[in-house]
């Protein structure tokens, strides 16, 4: 199914913050030592600036965002494509402040704050790459080195 008209960066900056906020769920891409790739869905919350996640820290994913730092991040759908490259910083349970936890608790309908194994996992965007179809490639980066383009 192609979508209708090329979307010029304004739209797609409009679509893409308006994705962030509704959207639950989010494709987390890490890898672990010596490069196994791990692929699972969390459910996320946007902050504004950060992508707040939540998972075992200690299960693949939060090992590997842990000693990596870095993480790769998709929201769902390959007619929509909206990727994220960034920083990740675990923060412990208590760490979170209650408000934005039970805002990430509302949002989500997960509770981590209730499995001791969890913990927090803050992104940093440092770029966002969004698009459609091919002839939307050649102009996909919305953000680069943390900074969002001019729309």
């Amino acid at each position: 199914m192609t979508q209708p008209g090329v979307r010029g960066r304004a739209e797609r900056m409009r679509d893409t913050l308006r994705r962030l906020a509704h959207d639950v769920d989010v494709w987390v891409a890490s890898a672990g030592p010596g490069g196994a790739p791990y692929l699972v869905p969390l459910s996320y919350l946007w902050t504004g600036t950060e992508v707040l996640l939540a998972t075992s820290r200690g299960n693949p994913t939060g090992r590997n965002l842990r000693a990596a730092g870095r993480v790769r991040l998709a929201l769902d759908g390959t007619r929509d494509v909206v990727l994220i490259d960034g920083t990740v910083t675990m923060v412990g349970l208590d760490a979170v402040p209650a408000e934005l936890a039970d805002e990430f608790a509302a949002h989500t309908g997960f509770e981590p704050r209730r499995l001791p194994t969890h913990a927090y996992f803050r992104v940093r965007p440092d770029t966002v790459q969004v698009w459609r179809e091919v002839d939307e490639f050649a102009d996909r980066y919305l953000m680069r080195a943390g900074r969002w383009l001019d729309t």
